[in-house]
């Protein structure tokens, strides 16, 4: 792509004198209609079907080469594709008000066009499937060349457009997670779930541990945050009166890039009244099996550190570890009676920071993320202490655990799950406990929501919920976070030659 850019001025010099020339003639280079019959994987796997007859595809050059009276266009759409072979004598001469044409201003045309071509199916004498062409259109002349390969990590990214163009497989990535999210909608759909779109500008941040985003809305002279989590507006409607319900969409976090997080993501959290963790582990195990069967046709996947995850046969539960007894047999830690100190200590010994304000509930995660790495999975993660989760019902035989469960597979926790809370008295608690995490100067702890407090005191019927991001679909594509994403965000830069070629306009 470095060539391709240092040379960008030249090839768009020459298309702009083509598309100067093309208007010459009355051609409109852009023209809005387009009347495709077929795309060009049906005229391959339809051959014997469609063979003699006349169809119209539609797609972008990808080659094109010309020898006296005839020429060859590789075509190219979503579907895959499909050769046209012009023969001189048969194609239409130029129709400058149709945008049709002829042999003679092939020249005109380069690869990334758009073209529309109408012709017959047929095998040429090499024995390549052809639509034979008697009409070619021109849709959208391209002032850009794409490039043979793409391989700088920085570009593709930075023009991820290009980068399916040239990569045809990153495209079909994003087919997957179209069909990841659609088997999800699907699955929650089909057991009686009510899709609910929640706001993602809110006055109060809550339903997780994490920093967000704040903007101003000019309107109520107020600032807002972006969401953090679906959480507490769901769980609102279930006070409302719906039983179950799910949003997904953006969720916004202002926190450090990394392979398994991203400021930015998608996400999905659905609420089931009358329900409890117990009930909620039987349907994750039932949701998980029918995601990966729609999206990726199989149950074992081998992650990109070599991690063998296997989601078992229908019926089957997944194994339990507990997280107290993880840091007991792993660290030496009692979650609830170890010093900080001793806490710290062990952070060191592991290779892990300690930071001036880590308090206990960060310094326990840390160790247990250390450990989690080593975990293939699927497991349920369970008995999280009670002041590691503010939202969480505990567990009736321990007062110190909650009712929560975390799905782990590939080193990462993927969903997490609980009974939810629903005593008003005991939320308020919580929450000034919360507070004074973050009067201590931990900016990711749960800030006060008093209108969520007062929404339980008009009672919300016991429930569990889950949520989880589309890390799910990273780990199992075996992607970073920014590989996962179409367009990922990137620290805005303009390059030299993209601001000669646009000096009217002031790019930093």
């Amino acid at each position: 792509m470095a060539t391709d850019m240092a040379t960008l001025q030249d090839y768009r010099d020459e298309r702009l004198r083509k598309l100067t020339e093309l208007r010459g003639l009355g051609i409109d280079p852009y023209p809005a209609e387009s009347h495709r019959t077929h795309v060009a994987d049906d005229v391959i796997k339809r051959f014997g079907e469609l063979e003699g007859q006349t169809v119209t595809v539609t797609g972008r050059i990808m080659g094109l080469r010309k020898f006296g009276k005839l020429a060859f266009i590789v075509l190219r759409d979503q579907s895959g594709q499909v050769q046209l072979f012009l023969h001189a004598p048969d194609v239409a001469p130029l129709d400058a008000a149709q945008s049709v044409v002829g042999m003679d201003q092939l020249p005109l045309l380069d690869s990334g066009d758009f073209v529309e071509a109408t012709g017959e199916v047929i095998k040429t004498k090499t024995g390549e499937i052809s639509v034979g062409v008697r009409t070619l259109r021109l849709l959208t002349k391209s002032l850009r060349p794409i490039p043979t390969e793409l391989t700088d990590k920085e570009q593709r990214l930075r023009r991820r457009y290009v980068d399916m163009n040239v990569n045809p497989d990153i495209r079909e990535r994003f087919v997957r997670r179209s069909k990841f999210w659609q088997a999800t909608r699907d699955f929650l759909n089909e057991h009686d779930f009510v899709e609910v779109n929640i706001p993602v500008l809110e006055t109060t941040a809550g339903g997780a541990d994490a920093t967000p985003f704040v903007t101003h809305m000019d309107a109520l002279d107020q600032d807002f945050y972006l969401r953090i989590s679906h959480e507490l507006p769901l769980k609102r409607l279930l006070v409302a009166g719906y039983e179950k319900v799910y949003d997904i969409g953006p969720r916004f976090r202002n926190e450090n890039y990394s392979d398994e997080h991203l400021p930015e993501h998608v996400a999905m959290e659905w609420y089931w009244a009358y329900s409890d963790w117990e009930k909620g582990m039987v349907l994750t195990e039932q949701m998980i099996r029918s995601i990966v069967d729609k999206t990726w046709g199989k149950r074992q996947f081998t992650l990109a550190d070599g991690k063998v995850v296997d989601f078992g046969a229908d019926g089957e539960h997944f194994a339990r570890i507990s997280f107290v007894d993880v840091l007991q047999s792993e660290y030496g830690i009692n979650v609830f009676d170890s010093t900080i100190e001793d806490i710290a200590a062990q952070l060191k010994e592991h290779g892990l920071e300690v930071e001036k304000q880590d308090n206990r509930q960060r310094s326990l995660d840390k160790l247990w993320k250390k450990h989690r790495k080593t975990i293939a999975g699927p497991v349920f993660l369970v008995d999280i202490p009670m002041f590691m989760q503010p939202l969480a019902k505990v567990q009736p035989d321990n007062p110190l655990l909650t009712e929560q469960f975390n799905l782990v597979f590939g080193g990462s926790e993927m969903c997490k799950a609980f009974s939810e809370l629903n005593d008003p008295v005991d939320q308020y608690n919580r929450f000034l406990e919360q507070q004074k995490l973050r009067d201590a100067g931990d900016d990711e702890a749960q800030m006060m929501d008093v209108d969520y407090v007062e929404a339980l005191e008009y009672a919300m019927p016991p429930a569990c919920g889950l949520g989880f991001s589309e890390r799910v679909f990273w780990s199992l594509e075996g992607l970073s976070a920014r590989e996962g994403v179409p367009f990922p965000a990137l620290r805005r830069e303009v390059d030299e030659t993209t601001k000669s070629i646009y000096p009217d306009v002031k790019l930093t």
